[in-house]
């Protein structure tokens, strides 16, 4: 365990210590998010923090590489096919940052990071089924492989929306993946080491660029970052439930391990990407173009404010989590029970906010402190 806490100090300290000089790049260059109607912040803020995580990625992996209980996972070309997937990924974000190119050209970027993964061997080979056993993936293996790098890394860029989101979400899930392959039998009854350092870096990077992020953000990670985080979340889902052969746990586990862990750990970006491409298919517009209904969103039209509606998708995303960390190793009533009292809790401080704000203004209407206004002839009041 020491030496995943070195390379997650390590990641963590170098974005903390980079990204104020990222930062002043960043203003020489113009890389400035201006606000607009469909962005919430309120003034002009510096971008390209990619560069900052970057930079944390390669000097977590370094100093893994330095150490000698980490050589046999760098025998294998697996993590030099991650860092270099890495460097491209991160490139094609700074380009998109600084010059905003097309969606097509931004996804033959992710295609291209993909398939690097995969010729370093980073692949989704066979699953677990509870029915089926273990099913080798074949022809199968490289298309879904390069669909869930897809899924993944655009899931994270989506979420990126509000201060200090992406980072704390990504935090939350590698660290609970990180429980899950350290833990748990994963490749042949063993724990797979190259998951788990992704894992602490991934982890490391985003704990050290929060403190710049956190609402008020004093820079944006930008696609480079978002992209980059996703990327991965993705190379280490694969590495640790790609090759899954048997479930651990109690009962309910072999109902979802190996293929519900991912899912759950990274439901709240999954859920927000599908509700995303359904919302964007449904009125006939392109998955890629960019609108205000993802799931934070909505929490602000609720009465969150900015830092709650973060703070509120950190929690649920800690529940969503914890929730398969717990069907992995636990069995018990007790279980559902605390599952189902803390969704509870979540679901009532979710909606419980725009419920006190209407019975706020139905008194203040009622004493007249606010006078209510017609809706024009011919349409329905709101």
């Amino acid at each position: 365990m020491g030496r995943y806490l070195a390379v997650f100090l390590v990641s963590a300290g170098t974005v903390l210590a980079v990204t104020p000089l990222v930062r002043v790049l960043a203003r020489k260059l113009g890389a400035i998010d201006e606000p607009s109607d469909r962005k919430v912040h309120p003034k002009p803020t510096p971008t390209l923090g990619g560069i900052g995580l970057l930079i944390g990625v390669l000097a977590g992996m370094g100093v893994a590489y330095l150490d000698p209980t980490f050589r046999p996972v760098f025998q294998s070309s697996e993590l030099q096919g991650v860092a270099l997937a890495a460097v491209v990924l991160t490139t094609v974000g700074l380009i998109d940052d600084l010059r905003a190119i097309s969606a097509p050209a931004k996804v033959a970027g992710q295609i291209l990071a993909a398939g690097l993964l995969i010729l370093g061997g980073v692949q989704l080979l066979f699953f677990w089924f509870p029915t089926q056993g273990v099913i080798l993936l074949g022809d199968l293996a490289v298309p879904l492989t390069v669909l869930w790098v897809l899924l993944m890394v655009n899931a994270v860029n989506l979420i990126d929306g509000l201060d200090g989101l992406a980072a704390g979400i990504v935090a939350i899930a590698s660290g609970a993946f990180f429980v899950y392959v350290f833990i748990g039998p994963t490749n042949f009854g063993e724990p797979v080491p190259s998951a788990a350092l992704l894992c602490a870096v991934a982890a490391g990077v985003a704990v050290g660029f929060l403190p710049y992020n956190f609402y008020p953000a004093r820079i944006f990670m930008g696609d480079s970052g978002s992209m980059l985080l996703g990327l991965l979340l993705a190379a280490a889902t694969i590495s640790g439930v790609g090759r899954t052969i048997q479930p651990s746990g109690g009962d309910i586990a072999a109902l979802s391990i190996p293929v519900l862990i991912p899912v759950l750990v990274l439901a709240v970006p999954l859920v927000d990407v599908g509700l995303a491409i359904y919302r964007r298919l449904r009125r006939r517009r392109g998955i890629f173009v960019a609108d205000k209904e993802h799931i934070h969103h909505q929490l602000r039209e609720l009465g969150h404010t900015h830092r709650h509606a973060v703070i509120l998708m950190y929690f649920w995303s800690v529940l969503l989590s914890g929730s398969a960390l717990a069907i992995t190793f636990i069995n018990g009533r007790a279980l559902v029970g605390s599952i189902a009292g803390g969704s509870l809790v979540l679901i009532a401080a979710t909606f419980v906010p725009r419920r006190i704000r209407e019975l706020r203004r139905a008194r203040r209407v009622a004493k007249g402190a606010e006078p209510t206004v017609e809706a024009p002839a011919g349409t329905k009041p709101v």
